[in-house]
């Protein structure tokens, strides 16, 4: 299987199936000096890891993750990362109904088509599971995008159709709801809603937003590498994600020029700045110093307990119960995916940056 690895500099590769012995993923291109921690790592780990409340599956994984290489007193050596993340509570026989079933809304039906094969426990490699790699991974970028005095924060703008208006936002209130929103009222309603979809063994959908500041202008590139292109190809990546906008997005489309262009002016220390920001932070592929906005459009849980129509692997129609534990909506717990996403495609655009002008080769060389 190729597809598993990300990025030109700063690159990832995951690895691991959701009912294996273990997940992870090897990160090459960190730079030396770095300090890193199992602590740092876990902190990301913990927003993701299940059973943390009645909206989450009850499968139960402390997923601890173990530092086996690329660190040396508490400092990154240059030398590939490799993060390890044993699998604990696989109930494999939970999915024994559906080894020869095509689950609706799952990728049963396209592994078969294209490996002649597949691990019907948990999906295998397409598990949300797999993005426990992604998230370490992300752990570490946000450590150097730290350093670099950028910062990310990622929540969920909605669930279903609560919707939480920028109006509304209160950052402080994400860690105190379980849907991570910035608003403990809407997420109040989020509850009540989902309550009731869980009384009918059904499930919802999300947005999930994330606001990066800090950024430095002219990130990114003009053509096939642009920043809102490659932030869309790592972001969509993630299973559950089906649409991306960026800033105003898809409001954009029924906007007019006249409304949607950002104004240039003359901020604080004679720097250039935008009075709006329609395009969330992104001009011609290349970051251009303001907030960058991006949101995530997550569908709903796919697995749930009513009767669905389907086929078996003899192509013979039946239908189907789906069995085990699911979490009725995904996006509370992709939010540091995303996010994790997110600064992973910083990192490596900020690091390839750095050998676009003669005079910041020169003066990295100079003696």
């Amino acid at each position: 299987m190729s597809g598993s690895s990300f990025g030109k500099i700063f690159r990832i590769t995951t690895w691991g199936e959701s009912h294996g012995a273990a997940i992870g993923v090897v990160i090459d291109g960190c730079p030396a000096g770095l300090s890193l921690s199992a602590s740092d790592i876990q902190a990301f780990l913990d927003r993701r890891k299940p059973g943390q409340n009645k909206y989450t599956t009850k499968r139960q994984e402390s997923d601890l993750v173990e530092i086996l290489s690329g660190t040396f007193d508490g400092k990154t050596t240059g030398t590939p990362i490799s993060l390890l993340v044993r699998n604990q509570d696989q109930r494999s026989k939970d999915y024994g109904n559906i080894a020869s079933v095509y689950r609706p809304g799952h990728a049963d039906y396209t592994f078969d088509s294209k490996y002649g094969f597949r691990d019907y426990r948990g999906g295998g490699r397409s598990s949300g599971r797999e993005t426990i790699g992604r998230v370490a991974a992300g752990a570490v970028a946000s450590l150097i995008l730290n350093e670099l005095g950028i910062s990310l924060l990622a929540f969920t703008k909605a669930v279903g159709p609560v919707v939480v208006d920028e109006t509304e936002y209160c950052f402080d209130e994400i860690s105190e709801n379980p849907f991570n929103m910035p608003s403990n009222a809407r997420a109040e309603e989020a509850s009540a809603y989902l309550d009731t979809l869980i009384e009918h063994l059904d499930s919802a959908g999300g947005i999930i937003e994330c606001i990066v500041k800090g950024m430095p202008a002219g990130i990114g590139e003009p053509v096939f590498d642009k920043l809102d292109s490659l932030l869309s190809q790592s972001v969509v990546s993630i299973g559950a994600v089906k649409a991306i906008e960026f800033g105003s997005g898809f409001k954009a489309a029924a906007s007019n020029g006249s409304r949607n262009n950002d104004a240039f002016s003359i901020g604080e220390n004679s720097n250039i700045c935008k009075e709006t920001n329609h395009a969330g932070g992104i001009l011609g592929g290349m970051s251009d110093g303001s907030d960058l906005i991006l949101r995530a459009y997550v569908k709903p849980t796919p697995s749930i307990a009513q009767p669905q129509k389907t086929v078996t692997t003899e192509g013979k129609e039946t239908e189907l119960i789906i069995k085990g534990r699911h979490d009725p909506i995904i996006a509370p717990r992709a939010v540091v995916v995303v996010e994790s996403m997110i600064a992973i495609v910083l990192t490596d655009l900020l690091l390839q940056n750095m050998s676009s002008r003669l005079d910041s080769v020169k003066s990295f060389y100079k003696k």
